[in-house]
This record gives structure tokens, C-alpha cells and sequence, in this order.
């Protein structure tokens, strides 16, 4: 449990505010307010949350974490904005649309002397700990591949130009994620280029289909496939190999984690809704609290948040330049959203 039960206000209404809500509900954590675009949707998840509706400009409030789960391209003014009213933000994930937005976000965040947390969640999924403590042990990685692959979704703006990018901009920062994190602890070093394919889909300008080739600085080239054309059967798994090992990992329908094709003992879930514990929702607020109290830098900091939409960034990019690799840090417009690098625009 945290050291403290922080006060949090929910900055969006939709799904995810939902599983943000909930770890606060099992965290003991009390919510102050709900505020959305659709007043009906924040009285209905306010009354779900035992909680009441409130309006943007209610919050912070007297919430010491404000959690912003709106759409993508506002994530940069509500978080600062909220910074500046003296909130801790979690800000969900894709950070924001594009790098200038980013680099102020950063900026933002050390000037107020506010934390602000980059919620890649599945980083403080128990599962994902063990993955990344045996990948640490498992000698050098020779093989990494990571998918996320599901249905195209039928809710949500995600195939907007407004959103600022498709299947990779959005879902595929989670196996980016863990390909960066599972690299750092493998000693294979930092992302230093990377190699784009994107297939888009019918009656929009987004991806669905994205494969990415990263090539890190220790020499090794994992490969990265995140997608909306899966159909209904989702994959979301992990595989790592070395000479003398393989990791495999798979999160639906449960966590599950073998070595060498032999089943690793995980943490049972301790909460009524396993997912919200499992895929590391829990972990990530109870640390986050944890983390203001003690003035550290949390794990998934916004700078984190930055290098992945770097890497993001420079994937577009090399998909609209017939998927030539490109070097990372991306050197081009910082005005631009992945979509826009990805068209040319």
C-alpha cells in the first residue's frame, strides 16, 4: 500500500480513467471529482467511483494527483496547465502528438517542481518485473521480438488525424516500452536506429498494421509488431533468447511467464478486478505515491515518455521514406505528428 492515501481527481471519463479509478478505489485512495468532455459520462463514472462529476475547471481541487486520460493531442496543455495549478499529473499514454509538445512537457515538469508520471503501465505489471529481472541474467540477448496485435477498435477517435497517429502511436508504445526496457536491463544499450512498415486501413489516414525493426547500440536488432488487424484473437507476448535461454511472456488472458519452456511462479492478484493488478495499474499509482513523498523521480518519468515518442517519431518517419532506417535520437520536424511524418506532410 502507499505510505500515504493520496487525494486523485480523474481528468477524463472514458476506459481507462476506469482502470485508473479502480486502483485508486483498491488502493484506499480517495477520489475527489471526475471531469470529462461529456458531463454524462463523468456523473456516470463518478457514480461508479462513489465520487461526484465535476467540471475541468474544479480540478486539481484538493487532489494531490490529477490522472489526465484525455485524447493525445491535449495532453501537453492539460498537463501543464495542471502542473502550474500544483497537481501531480499521471499523464496516459501516447505522451503527446508531437516532440515540441514533448520537449514542453519536460520543460514543464522541472520548472514546477511537480512530478509527473508517463503512464506506461504494463512497466509496474508484476509480470513484467520478473521478465526484466531474468533478462538481466539471461547473457547477451540474440533474439528479441514483441507484439501487441488485436481488433481494430470500435470506440474512441483513434483513427482521427487529430489522434496523431494509428496502431503504433498509440498501442505500440507498449512493446516499445518493454524493447527498451528489456534491453537496458540486458546491457544491449539505448535504441539508436530504426526501421518503419506501416499498412493503413480503410476510410482514414492511420496505420494498422506496424512492424519495427530497432536496432539497439550493443548490436542488437529486435523486432517490434503492433497491429489493429489481428481479428479477434489478441496476442499481446514477448520473446527473448540469448545462447543460453529463452524468455517467453504472454498477457492475455492471464500473465503467464516461461524459461526455457518452463512456467515461472508470478504473484497472484490480490484485488477484485485481477487486470487492474496484473497489467500494473495497482503497482503504478501506489508507487507514483510513494514517489511524491519522497521526492524521487518516478520509473516512468515524462522524459521516458519523450524517448519513446522519439522512437515513434523516427519510425514514421522511416515508413514514409520507404522504410530506411533512421537514426535515433530523430533529427527532424519536432512539429509534426507521427502521422504527418508518415504522409509527408
Amino acid at each position: 500500500m502507499a505510505a500515504r492515501r493520496a487525494r486523485v481527481g480523474l481528468w477524463g471519463a472514458g476506459m481507462i480513467s476506469s482502470a485508473h479509478g479502480a486502483a485508486a478505489k483498491f488502493l484506499g485512495m480517495p477520489i475527489v471529482g471526475v471531469a470529462s468532455r461529456t458531463p454524462e459520462r463523468a456523473s456516470t463514472q463518478a457514480e461508479r467511483l462513489d465520487t461526484r462529476a465535476v467540471a475541468y475547471a474544479d480540478l486539481p481541487a484538493d487532489a494531490e494527483i490529477v490522472i489526465v486520460s484525455t485524447p493525445p493531442q491535449l495532453h501537453a496543455a492539460d498537463t501543464i496547465h495542471l502542473l502550474g495549478a500544483g497537481a501531480a499529473v499521471v499523464v496516459e499514454k501516447p505522451l503527446c502528438t508531437t516532440l515540441a509538445d514533448a520537449d514542453a512537457l519536460v520543460a514543464a515538469a522541472a520548472a514546477s517542481g511537480q512530478r509527473v508520471l508517463y503512464a506506461e503501465n504494463l512497466a509496474y505489471a508484476p509480470m513484467v518485473g520478473r521478465l526484466l529481472a531474468m533478462a538481466a541474467d539471461l547473457g547477451p540477448i540474440t533474439h528479441m521480438e514483441i507484439r501487441t496485435m488485436q481488433d481494430l477498435p470500435t470506440w474512441g477517435e483513434f483513427t482521427s488525424d487529430a489522434w496523431g497517429g494509428g496502431a503504433l502511436f498509440d498501442l505500440g508504445v507498449h512493446p516499445l516500452a518493454i524493447a527498451v526496457l528489456a534491453a537496458g536491463a540486458n546491457g544491449a544499450g539505448p535504441v539508436t536506429s530504426v526501421a518503419g512498415t506501416l499498412r493503413g486501413g480503410a476510410g482514414h489516414n492511420s496505420d494498422e498494421h506496424a512492424e519495427v525493426r530497432l536496432t539497439f547500440a550493443g548490436g542488437l536488432v529486435g523486432t517490434v509488431v503492433s497491429s489493429w488487424q489481428a481479428g479477434p484473437g489478441q496476442v499481446w507476448d514477448v520473446q527473448l533468447s540469448s545462447a543460453t535461454g529463452v524468455l517467453r511472456a504472454e498477457f492475455w488472458p492471464t500473465p503467464t511467464l516461461e524459461h526455457n519452456g518452463e512456467p515461472v511462479d508470478l504473484p497472484f492478484s490480490t484485488v477484485p478486478i485481477p487486470f487492474i493488478q496484473d497489467l500494473g495499474y495497482y503497482d503504478q499509482l501506489r508507487m507514483f505515491a510513494d514517489d511524491i513523498d519522497a521526492g524521487r523521480t518516478p520509473l516512468m518519468d515524462v522524459a521516458f515518455g519523450r524517448s519513446i515518442l522519439d522512437i515513434v517519431c523516427a519510425a514514421y518517419w522511416s515508413a514514409g521514406h520507404g522504410g530506411a532506417p533512421e537514426p535515433v535520437p530523430f533529427s527532424g520536424p519536432r512539429d509534426r505528428t507521427p502521422l504527418q511524418l508518415w504522409h509527408g506532410q
